[in-house]
Formats: C-alpha cells, structure tokens, sequence
C-alpha cells in the first residue's frame, strides 16, 4: 500500500477503499452479465455453487493470518513506547538521588530526547527511513554522566545503578520501536489477498448470472465484506503512519515530571527564604 493511502484521514480511507471494492464488484458483475448469452449462460449455471464456501473460507484465512501480523506489529509498537517512556520516567525520579546540578543535567537530557524522538524520529519512523546506526546522543550523555557518578552513600550507589539500567533499557524499547516501523504486509500478502477476493466475486457473479437480483445483493454484502477486511488491515498496517497510528503521547507525558522537577531544583527552600527574611 503506498504512503498516501495510509496518511488519509479515517473518513477518506473509508471512502476509498469501499468506493474501488463497489467499483471492480460493478466491473465483474457487468462483464458477467454482458458475456452471459446463449451458450455462456448454460456454461456459467454449470459452475457449482458448492464452491463458493470454500473460496469465502480462504479468503477469510487470508484475512485473519495477515490481520494476526498486523495485530502483533501493533502490539509490540505500543509496547515498545510505553516500555520506553516507563523507562524514562525512572530515570527522572531516581535522579533524585543526585539533587543540584547533576539532577538538573539528568532532567535536561531527558526532556531533548523525548523532544528529539517526538520531532525527528516519528516522522522519519513514519517514512520508514529511522535507523539504529546511531545512538541518541542526549541518552550517551545521559548513560556517560551517570557512569562518571561519584555517589556518595549507599543510597546514591543503588540509585547510579538503577539509572545506568534503566537509561539501557530505554534504548532497547527505542530499538523495538525503530524495528517494528520498517515493518508492513508485503505485496505479496497484499496480492494474494486481492486475488483470492476477485475470484470470490467472480465465482458469485457467475452462479448467480441468471438472476440479476441475486446476483446484485450477493455481490454487494461479499464486496461490503472484502471492504471492511481490507480497511480494517489498511488502517493499522504500517503501525506508526495513519491517524489510527501509535503515537509518542506516553513519551511526552513524561515532560510535565521533568517540569515539575525543574521548577522544585529552582525553588529556594523555606528555611532559605527563611534566612533570607530574618537577614
């Protein structure tokens, strides 16, 4: 599927696909019908309609082996991201650990990367062109900063540990997420999936060829049903493109703690502005 199909908004999409499946319904039922005289029609009536389940049953295969892979993309996209800002979010409080200036570094990293990922990487995620030959460089600061750590209690050692993990864990989901965007279904799953619908069709048009009526509202609820299947894999397909894509809302909501701990290091203290009364 190209890229504009999947950047339309719901309401066109909806559109489109169900407008091409009525479309080529219209075009098969119209050639059947206009290649359905004299000894045609007999020839078409000897196709059995026994052979319509097994057709509507491999397409439904069809539909529920490559929805499973959808599915499973977006699972582990969402997953990813949530895991990622989880992450970055124990990085935040257990820099607490390190109260001043280091705290202050550790909370300004974190909010460029989430800045940086938001910005640049989702859109280059959505174009498929992210890549992980490059580390994010406010993370190896991050990762560095907490290394060079001289704790000074046992509290703080576990603390350098902790964050030391966690910042690994971070972009091990950034490595998940990067993997799972290149991901799509292929257009082979795509072809034979289409494929497998136009015989569905045709088999239908041509059993029901003697009967207009039939053969109409026969067409129409399979083509109803074909284009439901392929909006419903359309529209989670590529798993960070699309309105229905995952987006990095669980990263930014990490920005209000960085925010809040910002403006706790900048606060002075009461017994400070105490001191400072009484002077």
């Amino acid at each position: 599927m190209n890229d504009w199909l999947h950047n339309l908004p719901v309401a066109w999409l909806v559109l489109v696909v169900f407008g091409l499946t009525y479309l080529v319904a219209a075009a098969i039922y119209s050639t059947v019908i206009v290649l359905a005289a004299g000894e045609r029609t007999r020839s078409f009536k000897a196709i059995s309609p026994g052979m319509l389940p097994p057709l509507g049953i491999l397409f439904g295969l069809f539909v529920a082996f490559t929805a499973a892979q959808v599915w499973n993309d977006n699972d582990r996209a969402s997953a990813a991201v949530n895991a990622e800002a989880s992450a970055l979010k124990s990085v935040v409080v257990l820099a607490g650990g390190f109260p001043g200036e280091t705290e202050g570094r550790l909370r300004a990293l974190v909010r460029r990367y989430i800045e940086e990922a938001a910005t640049l990487e989702w859109p280059m995620m959505a174009r498929q062109t992210a890549t992980l030959r490059i580390t994010p460089r406010p993370l190896a600061e991050a990762l560095q900063l907490t290394l060079a750590l001289a704790p000074s209690s046992p509290g703080q050692q576990i603390a350098q540990r902790e964050i030391a993990t966690t910042l690994g864990n971070a972009l091990e989901a950034r490595r998940q997420r990067i993997m799972v965007s290149r991901s799509q279904v292929n257009f082979v799953k795509w072809s034979c999936l289409l494929v497998q619908a136009v015989c569905a069709l045709l088999a239908i048009a041509m059993v029901h060829s003697d009967n207009r009526l039939a053969a109409t509202i026969a067409l129409g609820i399979f083509a109803t049903g074909i284009a439901a299947s392929v909006l419903l894999i359309a529209a989670h397909d590529r798993p960070f493109v699309g309105e229905l894509s995952v987006g990095p809302d669980p990263l930014l909501q990490v920005m209000p703690e960085i925010e809040a701990g910002r403006e706790d290091i900048d606060q002075p203290t009461p017994s400070a502005t105490a001191m400072q009364f009484t002077r």
